[in-house]
């Protein structure tokens, strides 16, 4: 028997991989419909009419407790619903926990936690675990149940782990149509306990079903408006600012292998400290293409503050402010791009034209709709706007495989500037200086995070991975490095000169030298965090880093894969980011998300790295909505911020929490910087082994302030298997990169 119109309620805890449950119910379940809610959307009273128009509920994993309230929300109540109101319900980690004591069961927590670690599951090979053979499962918990002998809540799977002794992993209700598993089925590492699973519920839901004889209602719109539109759901394409037609690029090209990067900005004048510069560069493997803007007066410079109600717009001196109005500052961005389309540009290139620049930390926490430490109007500490772009329209690309050099523009009949550039390119000689000319390192002055505050923290964080509060948190803390100013040239930018020491001593794939007053940006990230090809048929990639060794002579990639895919806790950290950036990549593009490289070692110019590669691409329901999904990158980005890497999961309680344990706002560390181009594409990167400034020159005027202030952040993911003193030791083993910028160590 199948059920006609099988929907599901899905019932989400704030839990960061909600959206991979949702996919594999819609893999084992075919043409079925998933509705999500959140567990305090509604109560119980209000939700049980409703009940009536699904085959059966979901209720998903989450952090916290199953007896906090404000944890587990309407879920304590689906457990207890009247005999005329009951339906199958499948519980998920926190789903179990919450059947389980609701019935009798004792909540303990684990001796030993498993975060992001896989187990070997134990079952009675009926029920949900008909046809199943082996069962390797991920689990993310602290806590766990002791079933009672009467009770109405009876085990059919369990692990045996060497710390905890016998855990249970699947109950059913004796009398009721409930299951529940403690690991997470969704885990792209779980092997024989997902899908399979998945489908046992689905065929017992079914008998069920069939055996009373409950009919499932008819759906209607006045449903949806109430409940929510299905899974996935993609709102329709932003308006544009104006109807637009496409322009063309004009580009050309000459090749000159010996000019390097350095050569060509200096060119663009990138030592006069005073003008807008901005650089994203490939200055290592796997990274090829660098991008440099050719700015001037005319270049719009976009920027935003969290909480304000228009965008600030600068040109030819001049700022203007344009209301938001009902727009976030995501669809503004997304209008004022719509009305930019060009064509005709060289399809072998990333960059045509577009926004350059840099997006803060504390934009992708408000995009959550998660409170800021410090109020809108008190954020006195962070100067620096939390979006901060330019719109280039002419540009210069550097492929350092080829040795060419393509310079382009996207002003209309502007092709007189590109045959000029391109005739100085070929004219110019090569200048670039191999040792920058940089303060003594005494001149630095140095000022470290408080080592004993910063281990509490790190102790703090695991009393809440221990509690169940999180799995794992990425706990940072910012460096400041001053330099007296008296001891500075004038007037060449030591900004530029610090950057080409630090592209020296740590070349990485993800340069960038951002000057966007009063913003400076030096960036050496190795991270990328989220690209998007140009359509007609985008690939949306996030490429996360955890685990990472500084090579030496006697660190062979046998040694570094051993250190790291050998390291329970480094797999450990990496599979729990995977998951959360499938479950954001599924929240935009729906069911079209694959793992393309799980836990390999990477060789970088200065270190070894476990990298993990997750592609999505646009589902049919995502192209009917829009009609287009020249945009949707950009709303996988916003969905996506901040990077998991530098949260943890599940990434709204984790951001929560490390805003109790941070002592200020993070800024533009461990946010993203990076482009999006008119032609759809875009390519974002981690801001990680990253310093910046602020220098507002309007109020400096032609004085010089007393010193030339820096900030650098670091951290590290903290997990239940974290030492305090060697996270300690891999936080500055981070700043050292950023450090020898400034002759410190």
């Amino acid at each position: 028997m199948t059920i006609e119109n099988s929907r599901l309620l899905l019932v989400d805890s704030y839990d960061s991989f909600t959206h991979n449950l949702a996919a594999l119910c819609r893999e084992a379940i075919p043409d079925v419909s998933v509705t999500i809610i959140k567990n305090d959307d509604f109560t119980i009273q209000q939700l049980r009419p409703h009940l009536a128009y699904f085959s059966a509920v979901v209720v998903g994993p989450g952090p916290g407790s199953p007896d906090i309230p404000e944890d587990i929300g309407l879920v304590r109540d689906l457990w207890k619903l009247k005999d005329s109101d009951v339906l199958p319900i499948f519980g998920v980690c926190l789903g179990l926990q919450s059947l389980a004591i609701e019935n009798g069961a004792i909540l303990k927590r684990l001796a030993t936690v498993k975060h992001g670690q896989m187990s070997e599951i134990h079952h009675i090979s009926t029920d949900l675990f008909h046809n199943v053979a082996f069962v390797k499962a991920v689990r993310y918990h602290s806590l766990h149940v002791e079933l009672q002998e009467d009770g109405d809540v009876e085990e059919l799977a369990w692990a045996k782990d060497e710390e905890n002794g016998k855990v249970v992993m699947a109950v059913r209700h004796k009398s009721r149509p409930f299951w529940a598993v403690q690991y997470h089925p969704e885990s792209v590492c779980t092997d024989g306990g997902g899908i399979e699973v998945v489908n046992n519920f689905w065929r017992m839901a079914q008998a069920w079903t069939k055996a009373r004889g409950r009919k499932i209602a008819p759906w209607t719109s006045k449903i949806g408006d109430v409940l929510g539109h299905p899974w996935p759901y993609t709102p329709p394409p932003y308006a544009s600012f104006a109807p637009c037609e496409p322009t063309s690029v004009t580009t050309s090209s000459l090749k000159r292998p010996n000019i390097s990067v350095i050569d060509v900005c200096e060119f663009f004048g990138v030592s006069e400290n005073s003008s807008r510069f901005v650089l994203l560069e490939s200055a290592a493997q796997p990274g090829r293409f660098s991008i440099i803007g050719s700015l001037s007066s005319s270049s719009l410079h976009i920027t935003y503050r969290v909480g304000d109600a228009h965008v600030s717009l600068a040109k030819d001196g001049q700022t203007s402010y344009e209301p938001l109005g009902s727009q976030d500052i995501w669809s503004w961005l997304a209008s004022f791009m719509q009305s930019k389309k060009v064509t005709g540009g060289n399809p072998d290139l990333p960059f045509w034209g577009g926004l350059i620049g840099c997006l803060s930390y504390e934009l992708g926490v408000y995009s959550m709709e998660v409170p800021l430490t410090r109020s809108i109007d008190n954020r006195s500490e962070n100067k620096h706007p939390d979006v901060n772009l330019v719109f280039v329209e002419r540009s210069v690309i550097l492929d350092t495989q080829t040795g060419c050099i393509f310079v382009q523009s996207i002003i209309p009949k502007d092709s007189t500037w590109v045959n000029e550039i391109v005739a100085k390119l070929e004219a110019l000689p090569v200048l670039c200086e191999m040792d920058p000319q940089l303060p003594p390192p005494d001149r630095s002055v140095v000022t470290l995070p408080d080592k004993a505050r910063y281990i509490s923290r790190i102790n703090q964080a695991k009393e809440h991975l221990f509690a169940g509060d999180s799995y794992e948190l990425c706990l940072t803390a910012q460096t400041r490095i001053s330099i007296p100013t008296s001891h500075l040239p004038v007037p060449k930018s030591t900004s530029w000169e610090r950057y080409k020491r630090l592209r020296k001593s740590n070349p990485a794939p993800h340069g960038a030298f951002l000057r966007l007053h009063p913003t400076t940006l030096l960036s050496s990230s190795p991270e990328r965090f989220l690209s998007f090809s140009r359509p007609p048929h985008p690939i949306y990639q996030l490429r996360p880093i955890k685990g990472t060794i500084r090579k030496a002579p006697h660190i062979t990639r046998a040694i570094a894969e051993q250190a790291l895919v050998g390291s329970p806790k480094e797999v450990a950290e990496n599979l729990m980011i995977v998951d959360l950036i499938r479950h954001d990549l599924h929240g935009v593009v729906g069911q079209n998300v694959v793992v393309k490289q799980f836990c390999k070692v990477e060789e970088y110019e200065t270190v070894w790295q476990l990298v993990s590669v997750i592609e999505g691409s646009s589902s049919e329901s995502a192209k009917s909505w829009r009609g287009t999904d020249d945009q949707l990158g950009w709303d996988v980005l916003k969905k996506s911020l901040p990077p998991g890497s530098m949260t943890g999961a599940p990434k709204k309680r984790s951001v929560e929490i490390l805003q109790s344990l941070e002592d200020q706002e993070r800024g533009i560390y461990s946010g993203v910087f990076g482009y999006w181009c008119v032609s759809g594409g875009g390519d974002w990167s981690v801001t990680i082994r990253t310093c910046f400034k602020y220098e507002d020159l309007e109020c400096e005027g032609v004085s010089r302030p007393a010193s030339e202030d820096w900030v650098s952040g670091a951290g590290g993911a903290i997990t239940a298997l974290s030492d305090s003193e060697a996270e300690w030791d891999e936080m500055l083993i981070k700043l050292q990169s950023v450090l020898r910028a400034f002759g410190a160590s």
